[in-house]
């Protein structure tokens, strides 16, 4: 059992399983211990009949026949009594585990951009499964282990006491060194236990890059170089679960000893008050092997003290991962915010100055321009000048501070984040697929929607004819990350996402830059057909994805360098009119070496 501000609610929530299965262990912990009384009535039975005592039990049929019922009866118990805390506890272990990784879950998607930048898939991952084992066994083998131990234990030990106190004695003193042993050694096995933990996180998140970017491993002809690499993590991650497992191994066999040797001690006493008699009176031999079997029925919970701690020491430096995971704060949050039913599309920068939260440096200085409603708005600048930033802040991805954007004319901050992105249609970057249908990636942001609205989507971002090659249309399941579409069909199947949202505000990250002039053309005119009177910002870094639009951003060093449409930026922008003139060099260029 373990306990932490995370995990304590479970024990209230799953508390009837508890108490079942608790009180059905105490059952069985109870009836076992019989077994050993009418095993020694049964040995000192056939003593009795083998020295031709007319007292003997087997000349009782009667009592044989109870004898034999209460074992049966006994047996029932035991079988009723094991499924159902079985059931009743290792259940809870299960549902616990599967309760805290729903937290975990709900608790990642809040978490900021930043989070992920200085945490690895790999990492995560291993929270996600090798640490909510631990808890798992902790609620569910630990619990057991408890009540066996403070029970079962007491219980043996009292039956041992009252059936010999001298060979108790001997037997108890010796066990103490099974508690000393494994509190020493448990020390050590916690932090073995976080060094594994750490090695696995290691080989995780370098297997699952790989399995990612095996494409770019492949073109760079760098497979020895990776097996190498991979060999390297792998050995240091087998070397810190062998190390885990050495001490977990030294427990067991010191533990092993103890216990081979207090038999040997326990029989030879046995055997002595067999022969010279106990307390002044007979001992028999089935007396001596009923105490051998409370003493056997002692040493699980004995065992279980040790393995209890050494389960402690695991599980609490997995929670204390999880709670640290659990306890991260969550940036992106509503405060004294206004709802509203509807977002129009009027967005408006005043003076904007941003830095992220680790760095100093001011990646925007100064922004002011506005968006009127149903302006089609292109933002366009070398790479790294701060447009992508502006679609961040646009999406609340980063907290800012009041009176630096407005949306209809509200501070974005007073605005819920939830109805803001709701109202947002976001063409990323990189495209990022699910590994589902082609379907189901365009209708992403809905639970339901008609299939003539996802291919209305797929038309509109020029991808419908490139879709029913497939030989499942629609419905072909793509490979992890969208791996089976080219670079250029992944773009347009995440503008058909974004479109099939029909929303306020569309958002396009330089989401043109994989398709050719001719469907970027195509791309542009669905667009202006399909957005009149609703917000559409472009971000771009070719002239001709924006030279249409009706209003022209030219940014620099996260500043505004120029803003007009592409004749007044021609007039009036040296920025602009020097990208257009390297641009149509390298049309010339393209065009000459064709």
């Amino acid at each position: 059992m373990i306990f932490g501000k995370h995990v304590n609610k479970y024990y209230y929530k799953y508390f009837l399983f508890f108490l079942f299965g608790i009180l059905a262990l105490l059952a069985v912990n109870w009836v076992q211990l019989e077994i050993p009384k009418i095993y020694g009535t049964i040995i000192d039975g056939i003593s009795d009949e083998a020295k031709g005592n007319p007292d003997s039990l087997f000349h009782n049929p009667e009592g044989i026949k109870i004898l034999m019922l209460e074992l049966g009866i006994i047996a029932g118990i035991m079988f009723i009594g094991r499924f159902t805390w079985r059931y009743c506890i290792f259940g809870v272990g299960a549902r616990v585990e599967a309760d805290i990784r729903d937290d975990m879950f709900s608790h990642s998607l809040l978490l900021s951009n930043a989070y992920y930048k200085h945490h690895k898939t790999g990492a995560l991952m291993a929270l996600f499964t090798n640490d909510l084992q631990v808890i798992r066994q902790s609620f569910a083998s630990g619990t057991v282990m408890t009540i066996d131990a403070v029970f079962l234990g007491s219980m043996a030990l009292v039956k041992m006491f009252m059936s010999n106190w001298i060979l108790a004695c001997f037997s108890i003193v010796p066990m103490t060194l099974i508690a000393v042993v494994s509190v020493l050694v448990g020390r050590i096995m916690k932090q073995k236990f976080k060094e594994r933990q750490e090695a696995y996180e290691a080989l995780s998140d370098f297997t699952q890059e790989n399995f990612s970017g095996i494409a770019v491993v492949k073109a760079f002809v760098k497979e020895i170089h990776e097996i190498r690499h991979f060999d390297k993590i792998n050995e240091e991650n087998r070397t810190k679960n062998i190390n885990f497992v050495k001490f977990a191994t030294l427990l067991n066999v010191l533990l092993t000893a103890i216990i081979s040797s207090i038999f040997v001690v326990l029989f030879a006493g046995g055997a002595y008050f067999v022969i010279h008699g106990y307390m002044g009176k007979p001992f028999s031999t089935g007396q001596m092997l009923e105490f051998i079997g409370y003493f056997d029925a002692v040493i699980w919970p004995f065992m279980a003290v040790a393995q209890l701690i050494n389960m402690r020491a695991q599980a609490k430096a997995s929670l204390s991962r999880i709670d640290e995971f659990l306890d991260e704060k969550i940036e992106i949050c509503d405060t004294d915010v206004e709802d509203i039913d509807q977002i129009n599309g009027k967005i408006e920068f005043r003076d904007l100055t941003f830095h992220y939260p680790d760095g100093q440096e001011q990646v925007l200085k100064n922004i002011s321009f506005v968006i009127p409603k149903g302006t089609m708005v292109g933002i366009i600048g070398r790479t790294g000048c701060g447009k992508t930033t502006i679609v961040d802040l646009l999406l609340r991805t980063y907290n800012l501070e009041d009176g630096q954007i407005f949306i209809d004319d509200k501070d974005i901050m007073h605005i819920p984040y939830k109805k803001v992105r709701d109202h947002i249609g976001y063409v990323p970057q990189d495209n990022f697929l699910f590994s589902d249908t082609i379907s189901n990636n365009i209708a992403f942001a809905y639970e339901t929607i008609d299939e003539e609205c996802v291919v209305s989507a797929a038309k509109l971002a020029d991808v419908h004819n490139n879709i029913v090659e497939f030989q499942e249309q629609y419905n072909t399941i793509l490979g992890e990350r969208g791996v089976t579409l080219s670079g250029g069909q992944k773009q347009r199947v995440s503008i058909a996402r974004a479109l099939v949202k029909n929303p306020a505000i569309l958002i396009f990250d330089d989401s043109v830059s994989a398709v050719d002039t001719k469907t970027e053309e195509t791309i542009l005119k669905n667009l202006r057909e399909l957005r009149k009177g609703k917000t559409t910002i472009m971000i771009a870094h070719r002239i001709s994805t924006v030279q249409s639009l009706d209003l022209i951003v030219v940014m620099d060093e996260g500043k505004i360098v120029g803003q007009g449409n592409h004749e007044e930026l021609l007039e009036n922008c040296k920025e602009y009119q020097e990208m257009v003139r390297l641009q149509s060099l390298e049309e010339e260029m393209n065009g000459g070496g064709e």
